[in-house]
């Protein structure tokens, strides 16, 4: 089976690292790489510091990542600096850019129509936003006024999204879709959880370790609790790929044996 298009995210943001804000968006952005048939390989939380961005982008493009998401620092606030950071990364320069200049614009005239700002229009820091890597395409945010930003450098895509949530989710669930589509070979991912009659990992080593052998293809997880909390653990198989009828039986397989060999251990199971 090939690979799955491999994804690095990386999120910034100060009032991440210092506790103020807590970070729902990777959570999310893994989960939708995940049903897309993507892997997501590393997720890594980032100060706002235009230098280290700069470095981890310019170290994830020498690891030859597929795709690199960005979240955060679009805004037009002297402590947001991604864009500028992911153009230092990329070896580009930042060069304001017509089209993304006439987006915010639109945004805050719409904004203001609806009284939800005061004025629209755009003034330096609005337009802040609208200055790219050379290159970049920007991508339309239907929430939000910082549009989204696509760079394709050599074999890797660089999309940077905003941070607030509801403005992430709308371009990534919108204007990204094709892309998303063209990457991911409209790829899928399969699941299935069972419960054992077992809270103990250790005595179902062997038949975990031996399932997770057979099967390389198939990620195979006990999902541990406290213990004393309950009798019963659950455990959780996945896998994800381009094609649905080969990961289903590639699962089935895998079920069946992880079935068979807590069977021979004398523990019971359900499926959930």
């Amino acid at each position: 089976m090939s690979e799955p298009t491999g994804v690095e995210l990386f999120i910034i943001g100060n009032e991440i690292l210092i506790g103020d804000i807590l970070d729902t968006n990777t959570n999310w952005l893994c989960k939708q790489i995940n049903s897309l048939g993507g892997q997501v390989l590393r997720a890594t939380v980032l100060r706002d510091n235009c230098n280290v961005i700069a470095a981890e982008i310019h170290a994830a493009l020498l690891r030859g990542t597929e795709v690199i998401i960005t979240s955060g620092g679009l805004g037009p606030t002297a402590d947001d600096l991604t864009l500028a950071a992911v153009a230092q990364g990329a070896g580009l320069e930042t060069r304001l850019h017509v089209q993304a200049c006439q987006m915010v614009k639109e945004s805050y005239d719409d904004m203001a129509s609806r009284g939800i700002l005061a004025l629209g229009g755009l003034n330096p820091a609005r337009e802040k936003m609208a200055w790219l890597p050379v290159g970049a395409s920007p991508l339309h945010n239907p929430v939000g006024t910082a549009p989204g930003v696509l760079l394709q450098t050599g074999k890797s895509t660089i999309i940077s999204l905003p941070g607030v949530p509801s403005e992430l989710k709308g371009i990534f669930s919108t204007s990204l879709q094709q892309f998303l589509h063209v990457t991911f070979h409209g790829g899928f991912s399969v699941a299935h959880t069972i419960t054992v009659a077992c809270n103990d990992e250790s005595v179902m080593e062997p038949v975990l370790s031996k399932v997770t052998s057979d099967h390389p293809d198939i990620y195979i997880k006990s999902l541990a609790t406290t213990l004393g909390e309950s009798p019963e653990i659950d455990i959780t198989l996945s896998a994800v790929g381009s094609a649905q009828d080969t990961l289903d039986k590639l699962l089935s397989a895998a079920l069946h044996d992880l079935k068979t060999g807590l069977s021979a251990l004398g523990i019971g199971h359900t499926n959930k």
